[in-house]
Protein backbone atom coordinates (compact mmCIF):
# COMPACT_ATOMS: atom_id res chain seq x y z
CA UNK A 1 0.00 0.00 0.00
CA UNK A 2 0.98 3.45 -0.07
CA UNK A 3 3.53 3.07 -3.44
CA UNK A 4 1.48 5.62 -5.55
CA UNK A 5 3.07 9.13 -5.09
CA UNK A 6 2.55 12.23 -6.55
CA UNK A 7 4.99 14.84 -5.50
CA UNK A 8 6.60 12.74 -3.36
CA UNK A 9 3.09 12.19 -1.26
CA UNK A 10 1.21 9.59 -0.75
CA UNK A 11 -2.64 9.79 -1.57
CA UNK A 12 -3.24 9.45 1.62
CA UNK A 13 -0.93 12.48 2.71
CA UNK A 14 -2.17 14.48 0.07
CA UNK A 15 -5.86 13.97 1.71
CA UNK A 16 -4.44 15.17 5.11
CA UNK A 17 -3.64 18.44 3.52
CA UNK A 18 -6.50 19.40 1.91
CA UNK A 19 -8.65 17.83 4.92
CA UNK A 20 -7.59 21.32 6.70
CA UNK A 21 -9.42 23.78 4.33
CA UNK A 22 -12.56 21.41 4.22
CA UNK A 23 -15.52 21.68 6.42
CA UNK A 24 -15.59 18.01 8.51
CA UNK A 25 -18.74 18.88 10.72
CA UNK A 26 -21.06 19.56 7.63
CA UNK A 27 -19.50 16.58 5.78
CA UNK A 28 -20.37 14.35 8.45
CA UNK A 29 -23.71 16.26 8.84
CA UNK A 30 -24.42 15.09 5.35
CA UNK A 31 -23.43 11.84 5.61
CA UNK A 32 -24.81 10.55 9.19
CA UNK A 33 -23.21 6.94 10.32
CA UNK A 34 -20.34 7.19 7.96
CA UNK A 35 -16.78 6.44 9.71
CA UNK A 36 -13.46 8.76 9.09
CA UNK A 37 -14.77 11.04 7.04
CA UNK A 38 -12.24 13.75 6.35
CA UNK A 39 -14.39 16.70 4.82
CA UNK A 40 -12.42 17.73 1.86
CA UNK A 41 -14.64 19.79 -1.02
CA UNK A 42 -15.20 17.87 -3.61
CA UNK A 43 -13.80 20.41 -6.04
CA UNK A 44 -10.50 19.43 -4.24
CA UNK A 45 -10.95 16.22 -5.11
CA UNK A 46 -11.70 16.32 -8.56
CA UNK A 47 -8.76 17.95 -8.66
CA UNK A 48 -6.75 15.70 -7.33
CA UNK A 49 -8.07 12.70 -9.32
CA UNK A 50 -7.47 14.67 -12.32
CA UNK A 51 -3.47 14.90 -11.68
CA UNK A 52 -4.45 10.98 -10.66
CA UNK A 53 -5.28 10.28 -14.06
CA UNK A 54 -3.25 11.62 -16.05
CA UNK A 55 -0.22 9.55 -13.61
CA UNK A 56 0.04 6.10 -13.22
CA UNK A 57 -3.55 5.59 -12.25
CA UNK A 58 -3.42 1.82 -12.62
CA UNK A 59 -0.93 1.39 -10.05
CA UNK A 60 -2.90 4.08 -8.25
CA UNK A 61 -6.28 1.84 -8.39
CA UNK A 62 -3.48 -1.36 -7.25
CA UNK A 63 -3.08 0.63 -4.12
CA UNK A 64 -6.13 2.84 -3.16
CA UNK A 65 -7.09 2.51 0.29
CA UNK A 66 -10.79 3.15 1.60
CA UNK A 67 -10.17 3.40 5.39
CA UNK A 68 -11.15 7.07 4.45
CA UNK A 69 -14.76 8.25 2.52
CA UNK A 70 -13.07 10.38 0.49
CA UNK A 71 -10.39 7.24 -0.64
CA UNK A 72 -13.54 5.78 -1.82
CA UNK A 73 -15.08 9.02 -3.69
CA UNK A 74 -11.73 9.40 -5.34
CA UNK A 75 -11.67 6.04 -6.64
CA UNK A 76 -14.33 6.83 -8.36
CA UNK A 77 -13.56 10.44 -9.56
CA UNK A 78 -10.60 8.64 -11.02
CA UNK A 79 -12.86 5.90 -12.74
CA UNK A 80 -14.36 9.09 -14.13
CA UNK A 81 -11.56 10.80 -15.49
CA UNK A 82 -9.44 8.13 -16.72
CA UNK A 83 -8.93 7.04 -20.67
CA UNK A 84 -11.48 3.72 -20.56
CA UNK A 85 -9.90 0.44 -21.50
CA UNK A 86 -10.74 -0.36 -25.03
CA UNK A 87 -12.04 -3.24 -23.94
CA UNK A 88 -15.69 -2.24 -22.39
CA UNK A 89 -15.52 -5.18 -20.20
CA UNK A 90 -12.28 -4.43 -18.53
CA UNK A 91 -13.82 -0.95 -17.89
CA UNK A 92 -16.71 -2.36 -16.19
CA UNK A 93 -14.93 -4.45 -14.04
CA UNK A 94 -12.85 -1.60 -12.60
CA UNK A 95 -15.93 0.03 -12.21
CA UNK A 96 -17.75 -2.62 -10.33
CA UNK A 97 -15.37 -2.88 -8.21
CA UNK A 98 -15.73 0.35 -6.99
CA UNK A 99 -19.42 0.13 -6.40
CA UNK A 100 -18.32 -3.10 -4.18
CA UNK A 101 -16.94 -0.37 -1.78
CA UNK A 102 -19.46 2.27 -1.62
CA UNK A 103 -20.38 2.81 1.86
CA UNK A 104 -22.17 6.70 1.42
CA UNK A 105 -25.18 8.43 -0.80
CA UNK A 106 -21.92 10.52 -1.18
CA UNK A 107 -19.62 8.24 -2.53
CA UNK A 108 -21.96 6.95 -5.44
CA UNK A 109 -23.26 9.87 -6.53
CA UNK A 110 -20.13 11.14 -7.71
CA UNK A 111 -19.41 8.72 -9.93
CA UNK A 112 -19.48 9.17 -13.84
CA UNK A 113 -18.87 6.54 -16.62
CA UNK A 114 -15.57 8.07 -18.17
CA UNK A 115 -15.87 9.19 -21.79
CA UNK A 116 -18.43 11.28 -21.74
CA UNK A 117 -21.28 10.84 -24.13
CA UNK A 118 -19.33 9.44 -27.03
CA UNK A 119 -18.51 6.53 -24.51
CA UNK A 120 -22.09 6.23 -23.50
CA UNK A 121 -23.05 6.85 -27.34
CA UNK A 122 -20.68 3.79 -28.21
CA UNK A 123 -21.83 1.31 -25.29
CA UNK A 124 -25.66 2.38 -24.92
CA UNK A 125 -27.13 -1.49 -24.87
CA UNK A 126 -23.79 -2.89 -22.87
CA UNK A 127 -24.45 0.01 -19.84
CA UNK A 128 -28.31 -0.29 -19.86
CA UNK A 129 -27.52 -4.18 -19.20
CA UNK A 130 -24.99 -3.01 -16.72
CA UNK A 131 -27.24 -0.51 -15.00
CA UNK A 132 -30.17 -2.93 -14.83
CA UNK A 133 -27.67 -5.37 -12.79
CA UNK A 134 -26.94 -3.36 -10.02
CA UNK A 135 -31.14 -2.14 -9.26
CA UNK A 136 -31.52 -6.50 -9.12
CA UNK A 137 -29.20 -5.64 -6.13
CA UNK A 138 -30.60 -6.12 -2.92
CA UNK A 139 -27.48 -3.86 -1.18
CA UNK A 140 -28.38 -0.54 -0.42
CA UNK A 141 -25.71 1.50 -1.84
CA UNK A 142 -25.57 -0.88 -5.01
CA UNK A 143 -29.22 -0.62 -5.73
CA UNK A 144 -28.43 3.20 -5.12
CA UNK A 145 -25.86 3.18 -7.80
CA UNK A 146 -28.30 1.02 -10.54
CA UNK A 147 -31.07 3.84 -9.70
CA UNK A 148 -28.97 6.94 -10.04
CA UNK A 149 -26.63 5.83 -13.18
CA UNK A 150 -30.20 4.81 -15.03
CA UNK A 151 -31.63 8.07 -14.00
CA UNK A 152 -28.37 9.88 -15.47
CA UNK A 153 -27.86 7.89 -18.65
CA UNK A 154 -30.74 6.92 -19.46
CA UNK A 155 -33.83 9.01 -18.91
CA UNK A 156 -34.90 8.52 -22.46
CA UNK A 157 -37.46 7.68 -25.70
CA UNK A 158 -35.65 4.25 -25.60
CA UNK A 159 -35.87 3.68 -22.23
CA UNK A 160 -38.61 5.21 -20.37
CA UNK A 161 -40.75 2.47 -20.39
CA UNK A 162 -38.36 -0.04 -19.56
CA UNK A 163 -36.67 2.29 -16.71
CA UNK A 164 -40.07 3.10 -15.22
CA UNK A 165 -41.33 -0.54 -14.79
CA UNK A 166 -37.77 -1.42 -13.23
CA UNK A 167 -38.14 1.18 -10.73
CA UNK A 168 -41.65 0.41 -9.79
CA UNK A 169 -40.13 -3.39 -8.96
CA UNK A 170 -37.56 -2.32 -7.21
CA UNK A 171 -38.70 -3.28 -3.08
CA UNK A 172 -35.87 -2.51 -0.71
CA UNK A 173 -36.16 -1.30 2.88
CA UNK A 174 -32.92 0.82 2.80
CA UNK A 175 -33.63 4.41 2.86
CA UNK A 176 -30.77 5.88 0.71
CA UNK A 177 -32.02 2.83 -2.43
CA UNK A 178 -35.55 4.28 -1.61
CA UNK A 179 -34.68 8.05 -1.68
CA UNK A 180 -33.11 7.50 -5.21
CA UNK A 181 -35.55 5.89 -7.18
CA UNK A 182 -38.05 8.60 -5.81
CA UNK A 183 -35.26 11.50 -7.04
CA UNK A 184 -35.13 9.21 -10.21
CA UNK A 185 -39.25 9.37 -10.61
CA UNK A 186 -39.21 13.07 -10.25
CA UNK A 187 -36.44 13.39 -12.81
CA UNK A 188 -38.61 11.32 -15.05
CA UNK A 189 -41.58 12.95 -14.21
CA UNK A 190 -39.59 16.27 -15.65
CA UNK A 191 -38.76 15.02 -19.02
CA UNK A 192 -41.78 12.29 -19.37
CA UNK A 193 -44.97 13.51 -17.19
CA UNK A 194 -47.52 11.29 -18.87
CA UNK A 195 -45.84 8.05 -18.53
CA UNK A 196 -44.52 9.06 -14.77
CA UNK A 197 -47.72 10.20 -13.84
CA UNK A 198 -49.59 6.72 -14.77
CA UNK A 199 -46.42 5.29 -13.16
CA UNK A 200 -47.44 6.96 -10.10
CA UNK A 201 -50.63 6.49 -10.25
CA UNK A 202 -50.59 2.60 -10.73
CA UNK A 203 -47.26 0.45 -10.28
CA UNK A 204 -45.32 2.09 -7.15
CA UNK A 205 -46.63 0.87 -4.59
CA UNK A 206 -43.89 1.19 -1.67
CA UNK A 207 -45.60 4.66 -0.18
CA UNK A 208 -42.36 6.04 1.05
CA UNK A 209 -41.14 6.27 -2.72
CA UNK A 210 -44.57 7.43 -3.75
CA UNK A 211 -44.60 10.42 -1.20
CA UNK A 212 -41.13 11.19 -1.55
CA UNK A 213 -41.39 11.16 -5.37
CA UNK A 214 -43.74 13.80 -5.41
CA UNK A 215 -42.36 16.14 -2.75
CA UNK A 216 -39.47 16.26 -5.38
CA UNK A 217 -42.00 16.79 -8.24
CA UNK A 218 -43.47 19.93 -6.09
CA UNK A 219 -40.28 20.89 -5.34
CA UNK A 220 -38.58 21.03 -8.80
CA UNK A 221 -37.92 24.12 -10.77
CA UNK A 222 -38.90 22.84 -14.06
CA UNK A 223 -42.36 21.56 -13.12
CA UNK A 224 -45.42 24.42 -14.03
CA UNK A 225 -47.65 25.71 -10.82
CA UNK A 226 -50.29 24.15 -12.04
CA UNK A 227 -49.07 20.99 -12.80
CA UNK A 228 -47.64 21.01 -8.93
CA UNK A 229 -51.31 21.88 -7.49
CA UNK A 230 -52.17 18.23 -9.17
CA UNK A 231 -49.17 16.38 -7.79
CA UNK A 232 -50.01 17.94 -4.50
CA UNK A 233 -53.37 16.29 -4.34
CA UNK A 234 -52.14 13.04 -4.57
CA UNK A 235 -50.94 13.11 -1.70
CA UNK A 236 -53.86 12.30 -0.20
CA UNK A 237 -55.37 10.01 -2.58
CA UNK A 238 -53.79 7.07 -0.63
Amino acid sequence: MDNFKIDGLTIKEHLQKLSESGNKKFTESLNPGVENVLGIRIGDLRKLASRIAKADWKQYLADADTYYMEERMLQGLVLGSIKPDEDVEVYLERVSRFVRIINSWSVCDVFEFAGGKRFVAKYSERLWQYVCYWMRSDREYELRFGVVMSMIYFVDEAHIAALLSRYSEICSEDYYARMAVAWALSVCFVKFPEETMACLKTKISDDFIYRKALQKIVESRRVDEQTKAIVRSMRHSR
